[in-house]
């Protein structure tokens, strides 16, 4: 039984209670949020050790990190600082992109080393796997949804609501498509002259995704990769798409979320959240960033911290980080730090804008302890404690001020004149 069909009757699972009192919410509540699908927990039934998380309505912003090797870097000890990092740093989730190497044995042990929410896009092993778009076929690429399934992955995307109709659309932009799945689809269905087999054999996903209670992450295999492409005729009719998958899945018993756009304007990333809602049926809104700007090469994890900003106050559920090494090259350790805690700053400062409970108080109890001139406290709050603390350390300061105004200390000065 999937935790969507106890929802639908009525019952509270385990996962359920540990993700309530998690969000300090009512267990009933989120059970409703769960059967409306409107929110998710992914947990996989052959997930040892799973701490449950739930993404959706309500529900605190989650962030996840990606990691995986490529075909220039196959280090798993590299993959391994990554996962280590993004634990401390507070990730919710992470997703093993990995193209390179032993996929089964990359993806055993991070599994194995990860007890949160982990996510898979099992296409890339049948793309990795065959080595040639023609020597793929739509039973490999469904043989790795249910290896991914079995394994224990929580949720898995799968693109599939890149089809035939969407060809003629993508060949107008000026970037066409970005997202490695989609490209590969839209290859795949150009070389074979065939329906995308993601699309056309859905009821076989849902199948899998049913017996193992994996959730779907439905892929924006058509999301923009530039501003000037930005919610075009291609991004949209995906959408659509996926709405009427979304309900499909619903109907199965399934969890679905739904993944967002790249590359999207500031002045339109409210929209884009709308339409995801709208279109989807209140499905949990997956967004990359999204990044406001094309020309932040090198310091993308800050383009991606505004718009997901931005994107998580107006409704999207969960953030997929983006690193300073987008564009550029696979990302380092310090990389994923660095993308890890931008995107942590998003969602917390999205919370508060949702009211999202205890994402205030945080802040409350921030603005006390500054106040008090109370470092300790200060550290304990902070979103980065080590960072904060080593810049304190390296000032040398032995008083009780910062080395930025010294004897003239704003809180100290009202604090002894009033």
């Amino acid at each position: 039984m999937t935790q969507m069909d106890a929802a639908l009757r009525g019952e509270v699972t385990e996962e359920m209670a540990a993700v309530a009192a998690d969000e300090g919410m009512a267990p009933g509540s989120l059970r409703r949020l769960i059967a409306s699908g409107r929110a998710v927990i992914p947990a996989n039934v052959h997930h040892d050790g799973l701490r449950p998380v739930g993404i959706g309505e309500g529900l605190r912003t989650k962030i996840n990190s990606n990691i995986g090797t490529s075909v220039y870097d196959t280090d798993m000890g590299k993959e391994l600082e990554k996962l280590r990092l993004s634990r401390k740093l507070g990730a919710d989730a992470l997703m093993d992109l990995s193209t390179a190497g032993d996929l089964g044995a990359i993806r055993a042990r991070l599994l194995g080393e990860w007890d949160l929410a982990f996510g898979t896009v099992p296409i890339y092993q049948a793309m990795a796997e065959a080595g040639d778009i023609a020597d793929v076929t739509a039973e490999r690429m469904l043989r790795a949804i249910e290896d991914h399934a079995r394994d224990g992955v929580d949720f898995v995307t799968v693109h599939s609501g890149v089809t035939l109709d969407a060809i003629p659309l993508v060949r107008k932009r000026i970037l066409g498509a970005v997202s490695r799945g989609g490209a590969f689809l839209l290859s795949w269905m150009m070389a074979h002259g065939e329906q995308n087999p993601l699309n056309a054999e859905f009821d076989a996903i849902l199948e899998m995704a049913r017996e193992h209670d994996v959730t779907l992450s439905l892929g924006d295999g058509l999301r923009p990769g530039g501003i000037p492409d930005n919610t075009d005729e291609a991004q949209l009719h995906e959408l659509r798409v996926l709405g009427g998958l979304t309900r499909r899945a619903r109907a199965a018993g399934v969890q679905v979320i739904i993944e967002g756009p790249g590359h999207i304007p500031l002045h339109r990333v409210v929209e884009n959240v709308r339409l995801e809602k709208e279109a989807c049926d209140g499905a949990p809104f997956y967004v990359l960033g999204p990044l406001v700007t094309d020309i932040a090469m090198g310091h993308d994890h800050i383009t991606a911290a505004i718009g997901a900003a931005v994107a998580g106050a107006a409704g999207a559920d969960f953030l997929c980080y983006v690193t300073p090494a987008e564009h550029l090259r696979l990302p380092e350790p310090e990389d994923v730090a660095e993308g890890v805690i931008a995107l942590k700053i998003a969602a917390h400062a999205a919370d508060i804008a949702k009211g999202v409970p205890g994402a205030y108080e945080r802040d409350l109890a921030m603005t006390k302890a500054r106040r008090d001139l109370d470092w300790e406290a200060q550290m304990a709050l902070a979103l980065d404690p080590d960072k904060a603390r080593r810049y304190r350390e390296e000032s040398h300061i032995k008083t009780e001020e910062c080395t930025m105004c010294g004897p003239y200390c704003a809180i100290k000065m009202f604090r002894g004149g009033c």
